[in-house]
């Protein structure tokens, strides 16, 4: 993995030198060319002219909202992230976490329809490889309006 990254391998290290846990599969991808693009050689950052009128670190919900904010009202904006677009928010706290407690719901639903006269034929049976890829491909989808 360090190749595809090249000189910016320190984003697959976290603080105890361990691996992120994203695993990079189709969903992630997607995922990740949004919030942190891995075409190193075809992303480019923009050249400054001039000063900012605002300085935003972390493109986390708030930053993202106040960057975009400030643009809307004509004020120069540097953005800065140090990994992810999005921020927890996106990436590992609210929408995960809201996709999970979804598919919670509905398997909770389905094993309790009995107490609103609906029969449900058969075991009700959880497949967590595919509410992971529910998971991942919700944040996919999100990600791109959470993106540069």
């Amino acid at each position: 993995m360090a190749e595809v990254f090249k000189d910016h391998s320190n984003i697959l290290q976290n603080g105890n030198g361990h691996a992120h846990e994203m695993l990079f599969d189709e969903e992630n991808c997607d995922l990740f060319d949004q919030v942190h693009p891995m075409k190193r050689d075809e992303f480019v950052n923009p050249a400054q002219e001039g000063e900012y009128d605002i300085l935003v670190i972390g493109a986390g919900a708030g930053g993202l909202v106040t960057a975009a904010g400030s643009k809307g009202y004509g004020a120069r904006v540097c953005l800065i992230e140090r990994t992810f677009l999005g921020g927890d928010c996106l990436n590992m706290g609210c929408v995960p976490s809201k996709a999970f407690l979804k598919c919670a719901s509905v398997v909770h639903n389905a094993r309790t329809a009995h107490n609103y006269g609906v029969k449900i034929n058969g075991e009700i049976e959880v497949d967590f490889p595919a509410i992971m890829t529910r998971m991942k491909k919700i944040r996919a989808d999100i990600s791109e309006n959470d993106s540069a």
